[in-house]
């Protein structure tokens, strides 16, 4: 079966990365995985050596290739659909996949919610998605790929880059090279008192990321305002939305709530 441009097909079939894979997700006999896009099966197999796995897939050819390679498998699910359009199955309790990078952010939100709205569902969730969007993820303050979705994200969830794979391990090759990460969902050692505004306040920060903080947030937050919260927190005057640990997001978002 050949791959499709428009559901971002690639498939991957080295055994060993695919093992290491599934090895990610720490799996047991009792775990349900949730595999988006299985394609061809070659993860999927991995994944029930070690747990049952419901699968959503798109693709119709592959959904009739997969019925038929895992007919005699009663721990294998399928549900035939768009993963953005289909509820989340509620009885799975992990995610592993190798997601379409093509809606790597949609798939993302819908696994992972928002600060004002987390999905707490999945004690782990390990995704094989583009390099630089791993990159972006997993940065921490002061790093150039740091930005709103990488706040976002860590609050949301540990988040680590397990390990890179070339792009010459699928077929077709992709024109990027590609990671794993591993989500872990949990609440953030500090909560925002209004998680919608942090959303806001960190969108906004970002939004013209070579600003300073102040200017970005001109109009939106008053300014000796602002510059109070910053002296509270011994953040700099000029400093940038990339300078902004997770922590100094949360801790500015409660200080301006609170303050009057």
């Amino acid at each position: 079966m050949y791959a499709l441009k428009r559901f971002g097909q690639h498939w991957l079939s080295d055994a060993t990365i695919l093992e290491r894979i599934a090895a990610a997700a720490h799996l047991g006999a009792a775990d349900r995985v949730l595999e988006i896009g299985p394609g061809l099966g070659s993860l999927t197999a991995h994944l029930l050596e070690h747990s049952s796995v419901i699968a959503v897939e798109i693709d119709e050819r592959a959904v009739a290739h997969l019925r038929h390679r895992f007919a005699a498998e009663p721990r294998f699910t399928l549900i035939e659909g768009d993963i953005l359009g289909l509820p989340l199955p509620p009885e799975a309790t992990a995610v592993v996949a190798n997601i379409p990078y093509n809606i790597s952010g949609p798939i993302l939100a819908r696994l992972t919610g928002t600060p004002s709205a987390p999905v707490r569902q999945f004690r782990t969730i390990v995704l094989l998605v583009q390099l630089e969007l791993a990159e972006r993820i997993t940065a921490r303050s002061g790093n150039r790929t740091y930005g709103a979705l990488s706040v976002r994200l860590q609050y949301l969830a540990e988040c680590e880059l397990l390990f890179g794979i070339p792009r010459t391990a699928f077929r077709p090759p992709p024109k990027v090279d590609s990671a794993v990460i591993r989500l872990t969902p949990r609440p953030f050692a500090l909560q925002a008192t209004d998680p919608a505004y942090l959303e806001a306040l960190v969108t906004r920060a970002f939004a013209t990321r070579r600003k300073m903080l102040r200017n970005c947030l001109k109009g939106w937050v008053e300014s000796t305002r602002l510059l109070l919260a910053l002296e509270s927190l011994q953040i700099r005057p000029d400093a940038r939305a990339e300078d902004l640990s997770v922590e100094n997001f949360v801790r500015l978002s409660n200080l301006l709530v609170a303050l009057p």
